[in-house]
């Protein structure tokens, strides 16, 4: 099928359970995510690189309890007590080691969404002990926290990604295309996001196909790392 010239529609990800790309990588934390509500201590931890589908199986997640997903940096602005009425996700609390409030509002949230009975999916990079918390009692918890880790991808499952973020945004290159950036860019997620979304400001702006020239060109003018 020829291929069309990509239009400026906006981009539509896809984060239902059937959207996830099942991988040994990634295999431990959606079967965590799959045995749910049967978490050790009603809670979840789940770490990975940027990119590496945190986020993803948190909707996931969210979707099958009817969680409220919440970015932990805004724990210090919400009613902590509304928000435990029900399960909860809360996104990437490496990113609140220089904010007491959201701290000890997020200590107290673990405390009440358990007490409440319901249950608690916590997401952030590398390991508790590198985040730099400074709240002793919010570290003895999430230290005590079930922890899954999310590893970075092997070739097929980069592939795959690769397929779903163009689709995403309604892009259907040539499949020999794959490959080809698969060999030249940097090997990770974020890098595969980052690179689409440039594949994609390319095409439109110089209203062009998504080929292999014009892949080249992008992946010449800089790193697809973020």
């Amino acid at each position: 099928m020829p291929q069309q010239l990509g239009l400026d529609l906006p981009s539509r990800t896809a984060l239902g359970r059937d959207a996830f790309l099942v991988a040994p990588s990634n295999a431990v934390a959606i079967a965590m995510i799959d045995r749910w509500p049967d978490w050790p201590g009603g809670k979840l931890l789940l770490t990975g690189i940027a990119g590496s589908g945190k986020t993803h199986l948190t909707h996931v997640w969210a979707e099958k309890s009817s969680a409220r997903i919440i970015a932990a940096a805004d724990l210090g602005k919400v009613d902590v007590a509304d928000i435990a009425r029900g399960p909860v996700a809360v996104e990437d609390v490496d990113q609140i080691a220089k904010n007491g409030s959201a701290q000890t509002a997020l200590f107290h949230l673990h405390n009440l969404v358990l007490a409440e009975g319901h249950s608690l999916l916590l997401t952030g990079t590398a390991d508790v002990a590198q985040w730099g918390l400074a709240l002793p009692d919010l570290v003895s918890r999430l230290m005590g926290t079930t922890t899954v880790t999310l590893h970075a991808p092997d070739d097929a499952l980069l592939s795959a990604v690769l397929v779903k973020l163009l689709a995403d945004r309604q892009l259907t290159p040539k499949p020999a295309l794959i490959p080809y950036l698969l060999g030249r860019m940097d090997r990770s997620f974020a890098a595969a996001i980052d690179l689409v979304a440039r594949l994609d400001a390319a095409s439109l702006a110089q209203k062009r196909p998504i080929t292999r020239a014009l892949a080249a060109a992008v992946l010449d003018k800089g790193t697809t790392s973020a």
